[in-house]
């Protein structure tokens, strides 16, 4: 079997798009590691497949898999490659593009200056939507302190459709990321992993992220996280509504009103090259 992909970024966060409308495409956990390895493999974050909608009120179906092969509910910088694919390609012609994913519907679309804009939907401020699983319990703010492998932090615990747990630190701080990424990701407290943001508050308007995402280890940039790490910044009010999130590949800007309103995600999107594998 011969399948056409492409290669996108999103903020340096890269992935291998592929339309499952136009082809038949049939792709097992071992295939996925497979093109993921970055020298004998194409090299991706994760993948995206494009779907025919599974429901009536979707125009497509997005799923995402890790580079381990395992299928997760979403992602952010994936979903505004997604927007920018299926417009290129004349998959869908509407400025609104509703697509499936398996933490449930987003709206997407692409402005006038190229940035791809994301409703991201309410986050889900339910510990149980990560899951987690107590103790110790939550405050009001969401936040749980947890013993991390270089001391007690704090975490705020959101879920954007895919769980984060955020820990604020302040610029003299170097915590060990992928130390403290991995004690989370494999705590009993997260049984389906979870993903971990460093954010520096900069401002009431600016802040520094960094995350350690679950299968695949710290990205240049995770749209979702932007995402969690301001919502977590509004409910403890060190944020306002309008945000930009400074990650290693580059700016998102974020919008969140607070509780009750959907929260708003724009950036860039880039595709990189084309190319076609064999299975």
């Amino acid at each position: 079997m011969r399948v056409q992909f492409t290669k996108m970024h999103g903020l340096g966060n890269d992935f291998v798009v592929i339309d499952a409308v136009s082809q038949h495409v049939s792709l097992r956990s071992s295939h996925i590691q497979k093109l993921a390895d970055r020298n004998t493999g194409i090299g991706f974050d994760q993948l995206l497949l494009i779907e025919p909608p599974s429901r009536p009120d979707a125009d497509f179906d997005y799923r995402i898999f890790n580079s381990d092969g395992a299928e997760v509910e979403h992602c952010g910088n994936g979903a505004r490659c997604f927007a920018k694919f299926v417009t290129d390609r004349e998959l869908i012609t509407k400025p609104a593009i509703t697509v499936n994913t398996a933490g449930g519907l987003i709206e997407l679309s692409v402005t006038k200056t190229g940035l791809v804009c994301v409703n991201m939907g309410e986050p889900a401020l339910n510990p149980q939507a990560l899951p987690y699983q107590a103790p110790p319990e939550p405050d009001e703010t969401q936040t749980v302190v947890l013993k991390a492998p270089d001391k007690l932090r704090s975490f705020g615990l959101i879920s954007m459709g895919n769980p984060h747990a955020i820990t604020i630190v302040d610029p003299t701080d170097t915590p060990p990321i992928a130390d403290i990424g991995l004690a989370l990701q494999n705590s009993p407290q997260f049984p389906k992993s979870v993903n971990v943001g460093f954010m520096q508050i900069l401002s009431t308007t600016e802040i520094r992220l960094r995350v350690f995402e679950r299968g695949v280890g710290e990205t240049l940039a995770c749209g979702t996280g932007a995402c969690a790490a301001v919502a977590y910044g509004r409910l403890v009010g060190q944020l306002d509504s309008k945000v930009n999130v400074a990650t290693r590949g580059g700016n998102l800007q974020i919008e969140w009103q607070g509780i009750g309103h959907d929260l708003i995600m724009t950036g860039p999107a880039e595709s990189v090259f084309e190319g076609e594998f064999r299975l």
